[in-house]
């Protein structure tokens, strides 16, 4: 009987051994697709807006790359009450007081100005800011029109945010008759 349940002992052993050096029918598991939120790592990327002139206009723009695009996320204050145009310029200079060193709307497919949500519009057409009684604006926009980090036409790192002081009326060539730039900053990586 010892002989026995020994022998039964060693056929079980040599049953889990022998399955265990067998490969596996079963795949291995591959990796899923970030969630349509999930931000793939390029680094903290961020412009620090500064004001021009006496506009008084600080925050920080904050830039992630999602599956959907680049998600951009904007807290101003010191702003008038109402809407001010909020674009990407395709020079990252600040350094003029009326913010004229950045250039024009960041424009790689040389198209015309419109709001962010025409078929076509320049790269760095992001619309406008609503800024409370209080002068804050908050707000996120997701853009598809750009690109951060890649080197490609459409990178947007190291070019400059501008908040100008009037509407973008979506439509005004070139500009959308936004008026003077009342803040200005570099997109660059924090890290």
């Amino acid at each position: 009987m010892k002989t026995r349940t020994c022998l039964m002992g060693v056929l079980a052993l040599l049953l889990v051994v022998s399955c265990g050096s067998e490969p596996s029918s079963t795949p291995s598991p591959v990796p899923s697709a970030p969630e349509p939120d999930q931000t793939m790592s390029v680094g903290f990327v961020k412009a620090i807006m500064q004001p021009l002139g006496e506009s008084g206009v600080t925050g920080i723009v904050s830039f992630s790359v999602t599956p959907r695009g680049v998600r951009v996320e904007a807290d101003l204050k010191g702003l008038a009450p109402g809407n001010h145009g909020f674009h990407i310029h395709e020079i990252g200079d600040c350094s003029s007081p009326d913010g004229k060193s950045a250039g024009g709307h960041f424009n790689p497919a040389d198209v015309p100005h419109a709001g962010p949500e025409a078929e076509a519009a320049h790269a760095g057409d992001l619309g406008n800011l609503e800024a409370d009684e209080n002068g804050q604006a908050l707000i996120t926009i997701m853009s598809s029109r750009v690109t951060l980090g890649d080197g490609a036409p459409t990178d947007i790192m190291g070019r400059a945010v501008i908040v100008h002081a009037d509407p973008d009326d979506l439509e005004s060539q070139p500009t959308g008759a936004a008026g003077g730039r009342v803040a200005c900053g570099v997109i660059e990586s924090s890290e």
